[in-house]
């Protein structure tokens, strides 16, 4: 496969610190692999970023050739890269990562040289060489003999291309990307600057969430000469005769003021010598120019692409090594801290480095004092990706919440699937609850926890007319149930993930009916208390879904008669199905985790609840990369005696779909939901029911692991799981001890885990 490149400069390894005992080569980024995950549509890539940066510079190599395997242009595709292609257009600014729609992925940076052109089909190159590692991708154009290299600041990206003697250019594409939106503008301020704004926007087709990005792109060398492009509309008749640009590109070498249009770019013309470095400069804001300029300013003044480099580097191996582990094999290390590696990129920073951002739903233009952060993927992430950051980076985490809180100050509403400052409403769900939930009862309160509860009431309680979130709440609220009302309304799906958002907040409404009372305020610890009943009632509902005949959940028709005909496995594949959205029935039958006691009863006991949720794993009915049944393998640990089946599943599953490879994702990747599942998974705990501050234990990867605490915040400065065992061979748990004092559950809280300090398994 592609090699990692794994050379540091001297400089950045004089100040990087010593990992898990080992030397420069045990480095937890000399362990990431950036491109697991770049083809099985896991959706990653190999680009420059800095952890939760702002900026991405990603190899674009998804257009503009028939010889690549995957082309935007004629398939849904929602990745700037795929492993198996071959054709690259450029180096594309802003993007993300593990998703499953496309959008940004735009301002296309691309060298070349010879004659120019201006055309991605036409000025495209094969490649080879390809290098990556944490904040560095690097590639070789065999078209042009030309190696380009990129690295990334928190909000600015760096360009260095190595190119041959005679005529080089730069081109700075506007009109393509992965975005679907079209529409920008471009101005040149200097020789070696230019600066605008391309529009963004319409994920997963909403065609009212749009915005724009702004841009300042620099050059470190005169040029020769510059100008613009512009794609002209195509025109029949006489005007076709005498007008020679119709319907092709037009080159603006002598207009120096702004242009404007869906398809425009910029060239740049060097006179190079052989071997001669340019480098190019983007800096971006999503507030406006004067802004891009100053991050750019900022973040990159007098710095080269080594020190650009040398940073990014440092950032990533002061995040990387929060969790250190020992033994293993070197592949188990690269899929793990890979993992770590891309759940770290989302949610990304939005604020400039003045603290301006754009607001929610809004044209305002708002100042943080902390971090403001964006790409809210929470249908996918609200189930272990934030409760990992709570745990690791609970400063990070804290300011996510405030930032959650501000959406909802900004727009009445707490996000669903936020992107940039535009409610998306993609996937199903009120999934901030859980979120906000599970951050405050695991301890992290430096929030407003009253407000919190204020957005999580609305949503739960406003009519479906009047609800943003739960559009169907009028069914939810009086049935107790959704009914399926058009063929294809993912109803089931919907009301699942309601009874998951109301169980945490009747642990919300019970923790603050404590606190009340405590304050001797008696009516408002009633009011809560009845809330608190309420929601966890409402919890319950899903029993209202579960068909003996079929032995899982099944639709259920408005007239409170069951969906026929029925078959619990239509939905494979992304089949469209009814009731349930992107999967079958089974794949969502055991998605009860506030009630898996109560579910199990349902379907007649633990025995053939054990046995029905074992014929998931043995038919091949569990699908790996969809959030629903990814924590089925847990399940088992809620009954005694059944634990075995979960440590055997969860590292079956760790070895059979997370590999050293470009497909050592199962599927795509949701913003680090799948890497964070393995994460978790590897080091002996997972986090199976949002909401609630429980893990369930499984055996772990590796021989130690070393999580950095926040001593302020978990009152110690680190958590210790050692595992002993007999052979590499052993997987089964035969004893657990938590600090120090035997432990005979395999479900813990964390707070337990936290103070317990060691975490100790001994194998048999």
């Amino acid at each position: 496969m592609k090699r990692i490149l794994l050379a540091y400069t001297l400089s950045a390894l004089c100040l990087l610190p010593a990992f898990a005992g080992g030397g420069e080569g045990s480095l937890p980024i000399s362990y990431v692999n950036p491109f697991i995950g770049t083809t099985n549509f896991g959706t990653t890539n190999p680009g420059a970023v800095c952890p939760n940066g702002m900026m991405s510079v990603v190899p674009f190599n998804v257009m503009g050739s028939e010889d690549n395997k995957y082309d935007k242009d004629a398939r849904w595709w929602s990745t700037p890269y795929e492993y198996h292609n071959c054709f690259f257009t450029g180096y594309s600014h802003v993007n993300l990562s593990g998703v499953g729609c496309p959008e940004l992925g735009s301002l296309l940076l691309m060298p070349t040289t010879g004659e120019l052109s201006v055309d991605y089909k036409e000025y495209g190159s094969r490649y080879k060489d390809e290098q990556a590692s944490p904040g560095y991708y690097s590639n070789f154009l065999t078209r042009y003999n030309v190696k380009t290299e990129v690295s990334a600041t928190p909000r600015t990206g760096v360009s260095r291309f190595t190119f041959p003697a005679g005529q080089s250019h730069v081109l700075l594409n506007l009109g393509e990307g992965l975005t679907n939106e079209t529409g920008a503008f471009l101005k040149q301020v200097s020789d070696t600057e230019f600066e605008g704004m391309k529009l963004l926007g319409t994920f997963c087709y909403n065609p009212q969430a749009v915005f724009p990005i702004y841009f300042v792109m620099r050059v470190n060398k005169q040029p020769a000469s510059s100008g613009y492009w512009k794609k002209q509309r195509p025109m029949t008749g006489v005007e076709a005769e005498w007008d020679p640009d119709n319907g092709r590109y037009k080159l603006y070498t002598r207009y120096r003021k702004e242009i404007a249009g869906d398809d425009i770019g910029a060239f740049l013309t060097f006179n190079t010598t052989e071997g001669e470095q340019i480098e190019v400069q983007m800096g971006v804001s999503f507030v406006s120019i004067e802004n891009a300029r100053l991050n750019l300013d900022t973040e990159q003044s007098g710095k080269n692409f080594s020190q650009v480099l040398a940073d990014a580097r440092m950032r990533w191996n002061e995040d990387l090594s929060r969790i250190l582990v020992e033994g293993g094999t070197e592949e188990q290390k690269t899929v793990f801290y890979t993992a770590l590696y891309h759940t770290l990129i989302h949610p990304n920073i939005l604020q400039d480095v003045n603290g301006q951002y754009p607001a929610m739903e809004s044209d305002q233009i708002l100042t943080t004092k902390g971090e403001r952060y964006t790409v809210f993927s929470l249908w996918d992430t609200y189930r272990n990706v934030h409760q990992l950051l709570t745990l690791v980076y609970p400063e990070r985490q804290l300011q996510m919440v405030r930032s959650m809180l501000d959406m909802y100050r900004e727009h009445g509403w707490l996000p669903k699937w936020e992107l940039y400052g535009r409610e998306t409403l993609t996937m199903e769900g009120d999934p901030s609850i859980p979120v906000i939930v599970d951050t405050w009862l695991k301890g992290l309160r430096d929030f407003d926890i009253d407000l919190a509860y204020e957005a999580m009431y609305k949503s739960a309680t406003l009519p479906g007319a009047e609800n943003l979130l739960r559009p169907d709440n009028d069914d939810y609220m009086s049935l107790g149930y959704v009914p399926l009302r058009e063929q294809y309304d993912n109803s089931v799906s919907h009301a699942l993930e309601y009874y998951i958002a109301d169980y945490s907040l009747s642990l919300l409404a019970d923790a603050l009916g404590k606190r009340a009372a405590e304050q001797g305020k008696k009516a408002e610890a009633r009011k809560y208390q009845a809330d608190a009943r309420l929601f966890y009632n409402r919890s319950l509902g899903y029993k209202h879904y579960y068909s003996k005949e079929f032995g899982t959940f099944r639709p259920i028709l408005p007239d409170g008669q069951f969906y026929s005909p029925f078959n619990p496995r239509q939905g494979e594949n992304f089949e469209p199905n009814p009731g349930f959205h992107e999967g079958c029935a089974w794949n969502y039958s055991f998605y009860v985790p506030h009630d898996v006691k109560g579910l199990a009863r349902l379907m007649g006991g633990q025995k053939p609840f054990i046995e029905k949720l074992q014929r998931v794993f043995d038919d091949g009915l569990y699908d790996p990369a969809n959030e629903p049944d990814i924590a089925y393998a847990h399940l088992f640990s809620y009954f005694k005696g059944e634990e075995w089946r979960t440590q055997k599943e969860t590292r079956r599953l760790l070895q059979k779909y997370f590999k050293n490879a470009p497909d050592g994702i199962p599927g795509n990747d949701d913003t680090g939901t799948m890497s964070t599942w393995a994460i978790f998974n590897m080091i002996g705990f997972y986090p199976d029911c949002p909401g609630d501050p429980y893990y369930t234990l499984t055996t772990p990867v590796f021989d130690k692991v070393v999580i950095r605490l926040d001593s302020d915040t978990w009152g110690s400065d680190k958590l210790v799981i050692e595992t002993g065992r007999p052979s590499t061979e052993s997987l089964y748990i035969r004893e657990m001890e938590l600090g120090g004092k035997k432990l005979s559950r395999y479900r813990i809280s964390h707070e337990e885990l936290v103070k317990g300090g060691v975490l100790r398994f001994i194998l048999r």
